[in-house]
């Protein structure tokens, strides 16, 4: 097969000279032969179908580094490296979607401009006809009826809710720290500092975890709402959960860090088939003392009088069937209910995991 020059094969695979070269210094995509004399680079129309992928991964803004594990993995199973895309995309959409709602909140706190100029209309917050919103909560945990200690940690207060699972040997503790580090935020954190406070706060947990070594591969998930008086402020990493009852229905707002999730987004696995799959429990993020795992998900949720919150753990939603989840949120009178019925649900189901619950309600006043 004849060689081809660089400005010829830049031309067929529609890459710069310039982009070819660089990718040549991080071992992306290698000449066939370099010239010994003169330097010059040539390729063979063999190397056009990866650079040609190259090409395509770049115009979809993938990080050089993740672009070579694919197209090494296309190389050997094509079917695995479209699956890789595909998680990789899942996960781009889901970190714009909290990228956009955190633009919409900086565009009305520091030009003024009304939500809906220009980025996306958003209902009224902190107010209900004239009137100021304002949470009923409460939590709750239990050890559940075959662990022999209780990992999960449960909070509610009047500006937060928060829920941690810990694993290992030192989970209780992550756990606790881990909400800890966010009650603290009830009264030093307000207006458009709340985000930031959020991340700065895993990230003190995350570091801390990482100085005590994290025993026995110990850390914890955490998702927690704060709120801020006209909206809350969400902070998820792991298969800790958030829902949301409006007018009725009930939606998930958080997205589970889980191997399974991955799979599930990228097409090779459907929802019904993750809840049994034997991985189900393996997490891609979590706070456990790995700078690589612990990137949260931050965003701002628009509260409405009259939503009710759920923030749970694993141990509820594994063993207790949604519809169940979804009457006790419609039907349950006050938030304690929900807690106390979603607990009993979860015992009665045979009690695996430990198992926390925090809900709140939006009322007027």
């Amino acid at each position: 097969m004849g060689e081809l020059t660089i400005g010829a094969f830049a031309r067929a695979s529609r890459l710069s000279p310039k982009a070819l070269r660089l990718y040549d210094e991080l071992g992306l995509l290698t000449p066939a032969r370099v010239d010994g004399t003169t330097g010059y680079r040539y390729y063979t129309e063999a190397q056009l179908d990866r650079a040609r992928l190259v090409a395509w991964l770049r115009r979809v803004g993938m990080p050089l580094a993740r672009i070579g594990e694919i197209c090494d993995l296309c190389e050997t199973d094509p079917r695995a490296a479209g699956l890789d895309i595909g998680a990789y995309w899942a996960r781009v959409e889901t970190e714009t979607a909290a990228r956009r709602d955190l633009v919409t909140f900086l565009v009305g706190q520091l030009s003024g401009i009304p939500a809906g100029e220009g980025v996306e209309e958003m209902s009224e917050m902190g107010k209900g006809k004239g009137k100021e919103i304002a949470m009923r909560y409460a939590a709750g945990s239990d050890r559940g009826l075959v662990r022999p200690v209780n990992q999960d940690t449960a909070y509610a207060g009047s500006r937060l809710l928060a829920v941690a699972d810990g694993f290992g040997d030192d989970g209780a503790r992550a756990s606790g720290a881990a909400v800890e580090a966010l009650v603290a935020l009830e009264e030093s954190v307000r207006g458009a500092d709340v985000l930031n406070g959020l991340a700065d706060a895993v990230e003190r947990v995350n570091r801390a975890g990482a100085a005590a070594g994290t025993p026995g591969g110990s850390g914890t998930t955490l998702t927690a709402m704060l709120w801020t008086g006209s909206r809350l402020a969400l902070v998820h990493v792991g298969d800790t959960r958030a829902y949301l009852l409006r007018g009725g229905e009930v939606s998930r707002i958080t997205h589970d860090h889980t191997l399974v999730q991955s799979m599930i987004d990228a097409g090779s696995l459907t929802a019904e088939e993750g809840v049994s799959h034997p991985r189900r429990a393996l997490l891609l993020r979590a706070l456990d003392g790995s700078e690589d795992h612990a990137r949260p998900d931050l965003r701002l949720h628009d509260v409405r009088p009259g939503d009710r919150y759920l923030l749970c753990s694993d141990g509820l939603f594994t063993v207790v069937r949604p519809d169940d989840i979804r009457r006790v949120l419609r039907t349950a009178a006050e938030p304690e209910d929900a807690v106390r019925e979603l607990i009993a649900l979860a015992l009665a189901a045979g009690g695996p995991d430990n198992v926390a619950c925090a809900v709140a309600d939006a009322v007027t006043r």
